[in-house]
C-alpha cells in the first residue's frame, strides 16, 4: 500500500473519530463522552482511536475549533452587510452564542473540566490559542470593517482583544443562565451593547483615551 493511500485512510478514520466525538459531546455531554464509548460506536480499538487523539483533551480541542469554525461561518456573511461598530459587535457575539445552544444541557460539565488553569482545555490556555484566534480576528473584522467608527488607532487596536474576553464572560453567564433559550444572556448583551455605543464616543476625548487605552493594555495582558 502507498503512502498516499495509508495517508488517505488515515485521514478518513480521524474524521470519523472526530465526527463520531462531536456528536457525542453534543448528546451526552463531556463526561459521558470517553475514549472507549467512541472506540465502541465505530467499532474500533482503543489503541487505534488513540492513535489519532491521544486523549479526551485532545478531542475537547476539535470541538472547540468545530464551534468558532460555525461561529466564524454564521458571523462573516452577516457582517459583510451591516456597517455599524456596536451591530456588527452584535453580530459577533450573538452568533457565537448561538453556535453553544447544543451544548447548554451539559455545559456545567465543560466548565467543570475548563476551570482550571493548568487544565489543557481552558480557554485560555495555549493548547486553545488556535480558537481563540478564531474569535479574536472576527472581532477585529468587526471593528476594523465599521463605517463612521472614528476610534483613535490605540483602541482600534486593542478593542478586539478585551472582546474576546468580554464573549468568554458572556459564555460563563450562559452557562448559569436557566431562562427558557437563555434570554437573560440576550438581554446582558444589549444592555452592554447599548452601554458600550454610549461610551464609545467618549475615546475621542483626551483625558479619557488615556486611560481607557491603557485599561485595554491592561485586559489584553490577561493572554500573552
Amino acid at each position: 500500500m502507498s503512502a498516499d493511500e495509508t495517508g488517505g485512510k488515515g485521514d478518513r478514520t480521524r474524521a470519523r473519530i472526530r465526527t463520531a466525538a462531536l456528536s457525542s459531546f453534543r448528546t451526552h455531554g463531556y463526561e459521558a463522552t470517553t475514549i472507549r464509548r467512541i472506540a465502541d460506536e465505530l467499532e474500533m480499538s482503543v489503541g487505534a482511536t488513540h492513535y489519532h487523539f491521544p486523549s479526551k483533551n485532545h478531542l475537547i480541542q476539535e470541538l472547540y475549533r468545530d464551534v468558532q469554525e460555525a461561529h466564524r461561518d454564521a458571523a462573516v456573511p452577516l457582517l459583510a452587510a451591516e456597517p455599524r461598530l456596536i451591530e456588527r459587535l452584535r453580530i459577533v457575539f450573538s452568533t457565537g452564542v448561538d453556535q453553544l445552544g447544543p451544548y447548554h444541557p451539559h455545559a456545567g460539565e465543560f466548565l467543570s473540566a475548563a476551570v482550571s488553569p493548568r487544565s489543557p482545555i481552558n480557554p485560555l490556555s495555549e493548547e486553545s490559542a488556535a480558537s481563540f484566534a478564531i474569535i479574536e480576528d472576527l472581532f477585529r473584522e468587526a471593528v476594523d470593517g465599521a463605517v463612521g467608527a472614528r476610534l483613535a488607532d490605540d483602541i482600534r487596536r486593542l478593542l478586539p482583544r478585551a472582546l474576546v474576553l468580554v464573549h468568554l464572560l458572556l459564555a460563563l453567564y450562559w452557562v448559569y443562565d436557566t431562562s427558557k433559550e437563555q434570554r437573560r444572556t440576550r438581554r446582558l448583551l444589549d444592555r452592554g451593547l447599548a452601554l458600550l455605543g454610549s461610551a464609545l464616543p467618549l475615546t475621542r476625548l483626551p483625558l479619557l483615551r488615556t486611560p481607557l487605552a491603557e485599561a485595554l493594555a491592561l485586559v489584553a495582558d490577561v493572554r500573552r
